[in-house]
């Protein structure tokens, strides 16, 4: 029996609750969680912003400890560190094909899959495929990747989806090169992960925007060069501060549709957005044909930071050992997972970047 954080059902409150986990099957391993991030996919999981099976167990951003493995698991043995991967690769869809993982065809079949059970008998789901709120937990070998050396387990959980997607944002999707002037809107984990990576990359002007005054000592710690409270003339301010031009890449870490369109509008003429930001299905962005052309701006989305974690995680770590990435300036509260409704209506305040759930 161990502790979770459980959604009973679409829009009800968490339950902080034990659940009784099997032990690992064919292709499985059992991980201790040494932390787990509170992310923005998991609110919109819980106000079905984005859809799973439920009831599940919830947390898709993690790193821990293997405890036992499955029958025919020979990458990993009892002990190994690991970072948690809610979206393996199935490496033969046609996406897997092209060289594109992270837009994986079969990336989430697992989640309708059963991962456990309340003490009252109900079957659970495993949210995003690794169900990271709880104190152990039991995923496909695919789920888990070599913890970097040299990095602190529980600070390497925010690897799992943070990190990987401010620094694909920037790296892969936006392609920001050394020089270019950057925007990014929204001050949360994805956020301040996407401004030291602008900072990494070379970006000479970086504006951060948010609609917290408080959030401006985070931003500039992070690699901000200016700050811009959110506005109705946001763009107008970004463009000042840019010789009347605008931004070369502004990325999107909110998922509203005004926030999308101000991004737009902040860059250049012939500038690019990437929106990182998970939007809800009533959240329509409107652009008329004209202005696409004379713009010549280019509006792209961005899955997981179009990562591939297999690959981009070294090369982070070798940035955090350097001490050009630094993890803990992501995380604003430490929390056990009591803390977890807590730190979603601090989400949805718009307070702090990452709240950390640290496991004893």
């Amino acid at each position: 029996m161990i502790r979770a954080a459980v959604l009973p059902a679409v829009g009800a409150p968490l339950e902080i609750t034990g659940i009784e986990l099997p032990e690992p099957g064919p292709g499985q391993v059992r991980v201790r969680l040494a932390a787990a991030g509170v992310c923005h996919s998991d609110l919109s999981l819980s106000n079905g912003t984005m859809r799973v099976p439920v009831p599940a167990v919830l947390g898709h951003e993690g790193a821990g400890t293997v405890v036992s493995v499955g029958e025919d698991v020979t990458h990993v043995v009892p002990g190994d560190h690991v970072v948690l991967n809610w979206a393996p690769s199935c490496g033969s869809c046609h996406p897997c094909s092209r060289g594109e993982v992270w837009l994986c065809a079969d990336a989430l079949t697992g989640t309708a899959n059963l991962h456990a059970r309340t003490q009252d008998g109900r079957d659970l789901h495993p949210g995003l495929n690794v169900a990271a709120f709880a104190e152990e937990t039991v995923v496909a070998g695919n789920c888990v990747l070599p913890a970097p050396e040299g990095v602190p387990l529980t600070e390497a959980a925010l690897l799992g989806c943070a990190v990987l997607t401010g620094w694909g944002a920037v790296h892969h999707s936006a392609r920001v090169r050394a020089g270019e002037t950057v925007a990014v809107f929204g001050v949360g984990g994805v956020g301040l992960a996407t401004l030291q990576a602008a900072r990494i990359a070379g970006a000479s002007t970086i504006v951060a925007v948010d609609v917290s005054p408080e959030k401006e000592a985070l931003a500039r710690a992070a690699g901000a060069t200016e700050y811009v409270v959110a506005s109705e003339t946001t763009a107008k301010e970004i463009r000042k501060l840019t010789g009347g031009h605008g931004v070369d890449v502004a990325v999107e870490c909110v998922g509203r549709a005004v926030t999308i369109r101000t991004a737009w509008e902040s860059t250049r003429r012939g500038g690019r957005t990437t929106v990182v930001g998970i939007g809800g299905r009533d959240q329509q962005v409107a652009f008329n044909a004209l202005e696409i052309f004379h713009w010549g701006r280019t509006l792209a989305g961005c899955v997981y930071g179009n990562s591939n974690p297999a690959v981009d995680l070294p090369v982070l770590a070798d940035h955090i050992r350097a001490g050009r990435f630094d993890l803990g300036a992501l995380v604003t509260e430490r929390i056990t997972l009591d803390g977890i409704p807590g730190a979603f209506e601090n989400m949805l305040a718009g307070k702090g970047g990452r709240a950390l759930v640290v496991f004893a």
